[in-house]
């Protein structure tokens, strides 16, 4: 049942990450926002998810799975950014390549920061 819903979800991240992808468009030799965008906001979006799960619905043992590694995780793409960073460096784009693993990385840690307090405060705990 893990199985499925994992699945389940992962086809509704994927697409989500499609439509992000189109809307925003493609790097073009330039900096890869759309996967920046995504990568970020999934991790946002997953702290607040395990907050709220582990405190509103810790019995309910596929939620996790179906939101995490399902919509989350078919959504956000570190094989999109380590790509893309390869990319940049092979075409001598050092200084963007540098730019988007900061972004990345700092970003990154910003968001869950941000969607963890933001969960716990939906919940009712003290950020």
């Amino acid at each position: 049942m893990v199985l499925i819903v994992v699945a389940l979800g992962g086809a509704l991240g994927g697409g989500a990450r499609y439509a992000v992808s189109e809307l925003i468009g493609p790097p073009g030799g330039g900096f890869p926002w759309a996967t920046l965008v995504e990568n970020l906001t999934g991790a946002l979006l997953l702290a607040l998810a395990v907050t709220w799960i582990r405190v509103r619905h810790p019995h309910r043992h596929l939620l996790g799975p179906f939101l995490g590694a399902g919509v989350l995780g078919g959504y956000t793409t570190f094989s999109t950014f380590a790509a893309d960073t390869r990319l940049l460096l092979a075409d001598g784009d050092g200084g963007i390549a540098g730019a988007y693993l900061v972004a990345t990385l700092a970003g990154g840690y910003l968001a869950v920061r941000v969607g963890a307090r933001v969960g716990r405060t939906l919940v009712g705990q003290a950020p």
